[in-house]
């Protein structure tokens, strides 16, 4: 008894111990020691799944985009449009509409040329200097010609916020004029923030940029898997920290309230501190958003986006600016200038969409932050990540391996369950986007691996068996030799088997008369008859050559009756090749025409090859004999050819004897056979004719040639054209001049393989 429990804890602690092996592997992911970039990939789709299937998919009223799309670019023209009409929209939109807000997903990085102001004010101070009246006019004329300054005049003192973006410029080239940072350093501890760091910029230019009274970046954070799925709230250039395009426009509908920071640790550590949230503070009200190591943020998509996404209404800049909305139509809305239009590339591959406009991303963030709501991966994610692996991979190592199949199934899928649920309640109630994959592929493989081991190491040998031998071997020998698994294995042994091989006569000229597909499927059509009727007798296959096809029988099951089993499939080859050729003729396919050489002796067989490519076969002279005799099957018209050997152990068919043979490697002479039918056939009118055969090859032996001249004549006369009786009579008519030779056997050489 205490035997029976010191075995059962034994194999309690093995499995317990593989079980771990998932939990091992997780923990050194989540740890940056190994990298596996498939959880990675499995995170992110969980993700986008989860937030495709929790989105609104409601309008949004309070913000809409003007969109500069195609009919826009038809009507006004191609863009960059004139600032005159940027300044036209924008008067449109302030006074008319009663906007409340409007924020620029545009750049205007150069001056505005197009009025050829510049080229006035160069004729004045040149060509034309002399002429007083052209200057009056010019003069009077510029401030309309000034298209930046009308532009300029049009956003001065009114909430709008401009657009710009950071590249990541090993140069740190720059381009315009960046506004002031949204978070200062003298709020910061001295240590640098973990954020997105840029090297360079492209900005709007001075005169813009300083009519208005906040601008942001909108540059976007791309995973490694080319999807954007975060904004960052504030980015870092050179030491200083810019706050994104939605959170400029944020800010400004809330009169610019400062940001400060709001730490992960009430001490700096290390040389870089984590932020927990930025604060928006003003009038001693504060508002927290949070955000994550790189002080961005998740998208809460609303929907699938574009104008018909649903998520918020889109108005053409064309319609605004022809003043086509009656006034007031957009009073006190939030507006968003950019554009859907794929020229102009600001489309972006989103988990909602892969041609999802840029714009549209800082609309989401802004009615994220109007709502109150944010989705992040905090700071502690992989903390949390580590804790419920911890609980759950110890849980199910322990349970596992004490359970039934039926109740490890209900516990492991509960466990996914439980984990499923917390993580949807922490993404719907809390805005955390916490980590899933990884445990749930360690739960699943947890259970996987206490399944293989409990099941395949307890049975290790059967179906080690069945996978070696499952390939060659017909299903019930198979299910023969796992009774006894013990008694069989794939090392080599010498034993007396019967040896088959199988030619398809004809495949050159059918290839180059058909299709290589159509080929294939013949090939293919007459393998898989030829290899059931094969299995079906018991028979071992050792493998396929080219149009050849290799097997053997009384291995690795011992078969007393082997050769009996080989020649019965020969015969039965032969007339599935019949059945074939009839379908081939209605069909108008070619015919194919089969050789087969049988040889029983001993062999060596067992696994055998290289360090790279093993299979199980059988070697030695008695293969390479039924080898040489598949190939004597076209010489003679037959067929299949068997040797004596195999002739002596099949009795229980009809046989025509075919010639006394020397192949190429052997100094003995053997004879060939080939097998007409089972005994039981009858066949009166064959046996006839092989007794009179019988006689011709005794005659032909004596060297009687008149005798077997008279012998050959009955037989071709009563018999359908034979290349057998033609072969001989051509022998007959060499040899009957000759004189008679004491020391001739009747043997044939053949000296080829």
């Amino acid at each position: 008894m205490q035997s029976r429990l010191l075995h059962l804890f034994r194999r309690h602690a093995r499995r317990t111990a593989v079980t771990l092996i998932p939990l091992a592997f997780a923990l050194l992911h989540i740890s940056g020691a190994l990298h596996l970039q498939v959880l990675e990939r499995l995170e992110n789709i969980i993700y986008d799944t989860r937030l495709r299937a929790t989105m609104p998919r409601t309008l949004d009223e309070r913000i809409v985009i003007v969109d500069i799309d195609e009919k826009s670019l038809d009507r006004v023209g191609h863009w960059p449009w004139g600032r005159d009409k940027l300044a036209a929209l924008t008067q449109e939109l302030f006074e008319r509409q009663q906007v409340a807000l409007v924020g620029f997903d545009v750049l205007f990085a150069e001056a505005d040329g197009s009025s050829g102001l510049a080229n006035l004010e160069r004729l004045a101070k040149g060509p034309l200097r002399a002429q007083t009246g052209f200057k009056e006019q010019l003069a009077r004329l510029a401030p309309a010609l000034d298209y930046d300054a009308l532009f300029a005049h049009a956003l001065q003192g009114r909430p709008a916020v401009l657009g710009y973006y950071f590249t990541s410029d090993r140069d740190g080239r720059t381009k315009g004029v960046l506004p002031p940072p949204a978070l200062p350093t003298e709020r910061l501890r001295g240590l640098a923030l973990r954020a997105t760091s840029w090297g360079g910029y492209g900005s709007n230019i001075e005169k813009l940029a300083n009519a208005v009274p906040a601008a942001g970046f909108f540059n976007s954070v791309t995973d490694d898997d080319g999807v954007v799925r975060s904004l960052p709230l504030l980015a870092e250039h050179q030491g200083k920290y810019y706050e994104s395009l939605a959170l400029a426009m944020f800010r400004t509908l809330l009169g610019l309230p400062e940001v400060h920071p709001n730490y992960v640790s009430a001490a700096p550590q290390g040389t870089h501190d984590t932020l927990h949230s930025i604060v928006l503070r003003q009038d001693g009200r504060e508002l927290a958003l949070p955000v994550d190591d790189r002080l961005a943020t998740l998208i809460p998509f609303r929907g699938p986006g574009d104008v018909s996404g649903g998520s918020f209404r889109y108005v053409s800049a064309s319609d605004v600016l022809e003043g086509k909305l009656p006034a007031n139509n957009l009073q006190g809305q939030l507006i968003l200038v950019g554009s859907t239009t794929p020229g102009l590339l600001d489309l972006r591959v989103t988990p909602v969409g892969r041609t999802y406009p840029g714009v549209e991303t800082h609309a989401n963030m802004l009615s994220a932050f109007l709502d109150g709501k944010s989705i992040v991966r905090p700071d502690y994610a992989v903390g949390f990540d580590a804790a419920q692996l911890l609980c759950a991979g110890v849980l199910l190592a322990l349970a596992l391996p004490a359970l039934s199949a039926t109740y490890a199934v209900l516990l492991s899928l509960g466990v996914v369950a439980a984990l499923a649920g917390l993580n949807l309640w922490l993404y719907l109630a809390q805005g955390l986007a916490m980590p899933l994959a990884t445990v749930i592929v360690m739960a699943v493989l947890a259970f996987a691996l206490n399944m293989v081991y409990g099941y395949f190491v307890e049975s290790r040998s059967k179906r080690e068996l069945a996978a070696l031998f499952g390939t060659y071997v017909p299903p019930e020998l198979v299910d023969e030799m796992v009774k006894q698994p013990e008694n069989y294995s794939m090392q080599a042994t010498s034993r007396e088997l019967t040896v088959m091989f199988c030619d398809m006569r004809g495949f050159t000229a059918m290839s180059e008369q058909m299709e290589p597909l159509q080929l294939q499927a013949l090939l293919n059509d007459v393998f898989s008859q030829l290899t059931h009727i094969i299995r079906s007798h018991r028979g071992t296959i050792d493998k396929y050559m080219g149009d050849c096809v290799m097997a053997f029988w009384g291995a690795p099951v011992p078969t007393a009756e082997h050769a009996q089993l080989a020649v019965q499939a020969a015969l039965d080859m032969e007339r599935a090749v019949e059945q074939i050729n009839l379908l081939h003729r209605e069909r108008g396919l070619p015919e194919i025409g089969i050789g087969i050489g049988l040889n029983t002796g001993t062999m060596c067989v067992g696994d055998m090859g290289s360090d790279i490519r093993r299979s199980y076969t059988v070697i030695g002279d008695a293969v390479n004999l039924g080898s040489r005799l598949e190939g004597l099957s076209k010489h003679y018209g037959v067929r299949t050819v068997v040797s004596e050997s195999t002739h002596a152990q099949a009795p229980d068919f009809i046989w025509q004897e075919l010639d006394l043979v020397r192949v190429k490697g052997k100094a003995q002479a053997v004879a060939i056979y080939s097998p007409v039918a089972p005994l039981q056939t009858g066949m009166p009118r064959k046996v006839e004719e092989l007794s009179i055969w019988k006689h011709f090859l005794d005659a032909y032996r004596a060297q009687d040639w008149a005798q077997c001249g008279k012998l050959l004549v009955n037989l071709q006369q009563t018999t359908a054209p034979s290349t057998l009786y033609e072969l001989y009579a051509a022998r007959v008519q060499t040899l009957q001049g000759q004189s008679v030779n004491p020391g001739w056997d009747g043997a044939t050489n053949f000296d080829t393989k």
